[in-house]
């Protein structure tokens, strides 16, 4: 036993220059690793699914508020909501999704359809103003490193999906990640 414990430990008489140059950061061979940088996207829910959306797009999340229905409007197209001073146009991306046929109607403060309990508005920064995204929950913040993702699978991120941009993992979740923008458009 002692022999094999002899051969496993250093010797004084080994070769171990190159070792201590890694050890010590000097070996120029060796390429450095980038660090990865985590990014940060809002995960929410849309008829069950885990979608998520870059946190820099994002400006305020707020509870549903009385929408005004707009006649002849998109089919996407909620309807408008007043907030701080602003009227605000309120999008479902759901239809854009092909996760529902059409909105939902819920119109101003006479509507009988009140939004459940864990709706929410995600007000953001579109390409001509402000808007508001119709989401069925919002779950957190989660931070994606590069490696944690993944481009969207062939046939997910053409037509009227090609808002789906990618996959995002974190241990047993699967995030589906939107380009807002392009979903908005």
């Amino acid at each position: 036993m002692s022999v094999l414990l002899d051969s496993f430990f250093y010797r004084p008489d080994e070769d171990v220059g190159l070792i201590q140059e890694v050890v010590a950061g000097t070996d120029e061979s060796l390429e450095p690793v980038a660090e990865e940088v985590p990014e940060e996207y809002l995960a929410c829910q849309l008829e069950g699914e885990l979608y998520a959306v870059p946190i820099h797009g994002v400006r305020e999340i707020v509870k549903v508020p009385p929408l005004t229905e707009v006649p002849r409007a998109a089919p996407n197209l909620l309807g408008v909501m007043y907030l701080r001073g602003e009227v605000l146009p309120v999008y479902d991306i759901k239809v854009r999704l092909r996760l529902a046929d059409k909105a939902p109607l819920v119109a101003g403060p006479d509507a009988t359809v009140t939004p459940p309990r864990g709706t929410r508005i995600i007000v953001v920064q579109a390409s001509d103003g402000l808007a508001g995204i119709w989401v069925d929950a919002v779950n957190e913040v989660v931070r994606l490193r590069p490696s944690m993702l993944e481009l969207a699978p062939p046939g997910v991120g053409g037509g009227e999906r090609d808002c789906v941009v990618g996959l995002g993992r974190r241990k047993q979740e699967l995030f589906i990640l939107l380009d807002l923008w392009q979903a908005l458009s």
